[in-house]
């Protein structure tokens, strides 16, 4: 789902999305289905832990919907889904507008002290 306006993203969808990407290995399983579908077999081989542990960040990962999976016989792939990352990019986008037209601001307001410092 898109969202034109970043901050009409749903607030919970927005927090499952920071908190599963809060774990480096969630980050890593997302990066690596950047580069395409994935079996779990394939995306658990880097990673020294059980295979039920790795499992349990995949829930997490499909919870919030970041990974959809679909089973073929007795493989089970993984595919990124980009909605949530978009939306949490959307959202970060706008925090920078914010922030930096803040900063803009503060700028303006140290230079022109400055200048009446200079001036006075």
């Amino acid at each position: 789902m898109r969202y034109p306006n970043p901050m009409a993203v749903p607030q919970p969808a927005l927090d499952d999305t920071f908190r599963a990407l809060s774990d480096p290995t969630r980050r890593a399983v997302v990066q690596a289905l950047g580069r395409g579908p994935a079996s779990v077999s394939d995306l658990a081989k880097p990673f020294e832990m059980a295979l039920p542990s790795f499992l349990q960040h995949l829930k997490v990962l499909e919870d919030c919907g970041l990974v959809a999976t679909r089973k073929t016989g007795r493989v089970r792939t993984c595919t990124l889904r980009a909605e949530p990352l978009a939306a949490a990019e959307h959202w970060l986008e706008a925090q920078r507008t914010l922030w930096t037209k803040r900063l803009d601001q503060l700028d303006r307001l140290v230079l022109q002290l400055k200048d009446q410092e200079d001036n006075g």
